[in-house]
């Protein structure tokens, strides 16, 4: 069967068929939140299904499993379950399988194709390890919104090489928004909370975080949160708001207060039967709730449209826990032009606008000397107008709102308790510029151009030599074979004139 898919997906699809072919076994599939990760999924099952491989689709959460199976469903593809007690229909040359049941059961024999969701995961998850390790000669595509999880490229003797082995590109938010398939996002942000004895420790996906118990101490006040639901009031009043908090209890006093003040508010977690947790999403999906809060359930696998507002009170030192919570708010809707950010966590402060360019690189779990994989992202990010709050574009020294040029110092002065809006400007990053370079290496040498081909292609990009970056291939994307090809063209005209003037 065919499957309709937009542009970038189909391009994703066959850029990740050209990898597999080209020798790569394990290879992760790059989209953001809301760009349609799973129906990309289902061309790629489609066209397994046709050589006659059974695949199965591995998910770490219970919504994810429930999602799966309901997009296939409505695409007409048949499929078992592997969950516990609801596991039905094995024989199916699709199953969808929770991790936990296939740790604890194991995989059918006649795999001939795994595809991981959230992947970004496996690389601290030993269950999804073993999976790979087990069945290192089984393809493997992993599917992310944020693939620079540290360790997805560290070499496992297991495998014979790296966990993952490529990293294909599918779109990234910029491209999605200037499409219309993402909406950009607007921030207001506090100045951050005092985190003064709230120590640090990492996290499965390798990153450093908060330590939630401290976090929680810190943040869970009352005059924190009456703040939180005043200034929603102020910006976002009537509009559906979905609330990351720091911990249940933390979540149920927000939610608590915007009762008080007469919002349609609820809490939703994990403690509670499926009934309920349907029950409650249900309800703020219909627009009889107006405040849904949560602490993590909702960071990955949910997707409701209609949510306009996210309000951050979670602080958070993981770009990937960041980026995975925003990408809630960023699909598309009737009537819905952009997203809301209401940011009392000072997370956007330190990580940057979750709209702006990614680190979109695989990590191979070598220690870094100094600084993160999200380096390329501090280097933009905006900072405070002493005058107005305006959070100015980073680099940019005269305040855009007010005009105000202060004199140069290190240290920016900041208003407390006033949610201020952000504004960005979108540099090239090195993660990005490797990227391209990365691309062009694999075509100079899939087409036997003669050494130097890439970097002269760079530097017409660019406008510089690509200096101190990697000589290493990846499949490159369709906008970058596009780029080639116009500059090929561009070149034949120059020389077609050349020797009409001579």
């Amino acid at each position: 069967m065919s499957i309709d898919l937009r542009p970038y997906q189909s391009s994703l699809v066959d850029n990740t068929r050209l990898s597999l072919a080209g020798g790569n076994r394990r290879v992760v599939l790059y989209l953001p939140t809301g760009a349609g990760k799973t129906r990309t999924a289902a061309a790629i099952i489609c066209m397994a299904l046709a050589k006659g491989r059974k695949v199965v689709f591995v998910a770490n959460r219970k919504q994810l499993i429930l999602q799966t199976s309901g997009v296939l469903h409505g695409l007409g593809i048949e499929h078992g379950i592997l969950q516990a007690d609801n596991t039905r229909n094995l024989d199916a040359r699709v199953l969808v399988a929770s991790i936990d049941t296939v740790h604890l059961r194991g995989l059918p024999d006649d795999i001939g194709l795994i595809i991981i969701d959230e992947c970004h995961s496996v690389a601290g998850s030993l269950k999804l390890k073993q999976i790979m390790f087990s069945r290192n000669l089984v393809p493997v595509i992993g599917l992310t919104a944020t693939p620079f999880a540290a360790g997805m490229a560290k070499p496992y003797k297991e495998l014979g090489g790296a966990l993952f082995e490529d990293l294909v590109i599918g779109a990234t938010v910029a491209d999605l928004i200037a499409d219309g398939h993402l909406v950009d996002c607007d921030i207001y942000a506090p100045s951050e909370p005092d985190l003064k004895g709230v120590r640090s420790s990492k996290a499965i996906d390798g990153e450093t975080d908060f330590r939630q118990s401290d976090l929680a101490r810190a943040v869970d006040k009352p005059s924190l949160i009456g703040d939180i639901r005043d200034h929603w009031f102020r910006l976002a009043r009537g509009k559906q708001t979905v609330v990351f908090a720091t911990d249940i209890p933390h979540s149920r006093h927000i939610v608590e207060t915007f009762q008080a003040a007469g919002v349609a508010a609820e809490h939703i977690d994990y403690r509670m039967d499926d009934e309920e947790r349907a029950a409650i999403l249900k309800s703020f999906a219909s627009g009889a709730t107006t405040v849904l809060s949560n602490c993590a359930l909702l960071s990955e696998g949910w997707d409701c449209p209609t949510a306009e507002v996210m309000l951050l009170a979670r602080p958070t030192r993981s770009l990937i826990r960041y980026i995975q919570m925003v990408g809630r708010v960023l699909r598309p809707a009737p009537g819905k032009e952009r997203a809301l950010l209401l940011d009392h966590s000072g997370s956007t402060a330190r990580l940057g606008h979750p709209c702006d360019d990614l680190p979109l690189a695989l990590d191979d779990g070598k220690p870094r000397t100094s600084g993160s994989k999200s380096t390329e992202r501090r280097e933009s990010l905006p900072t405070k107008c002493a005058k107005c709050s305006l959070m100015k574009p980073a680099k940019i020294h005269k305040c855009p709102a007010c005009g105000f040029a202060p004199e140069r110092q290190n240290k920016v002065e900041t208003i407390d308790g006033t949610l201020v809006k952000q504004s960005r400007k979108k540099p090239a990053t090195k993660a990005v510029k490797q990227h391209v370079y990365s691309q062009l290496l694999f075509l100079q040498q899939k087409r036997s151009y003669r050494r130097g081909w890439a970097a002269n292609q760079y530097r017409t990009m660019f406008d510089v030599w690509p200096k101190g970056l990697a000589e290493v291939a990846a499949t490159p994307t369709q906008e970058v074979i596009n780029k080639v090809q116009a500059n090929a063209i561009a070149f034949a005209k120059r020389k077609e004139a050349g020797h009409a003037a001579a």
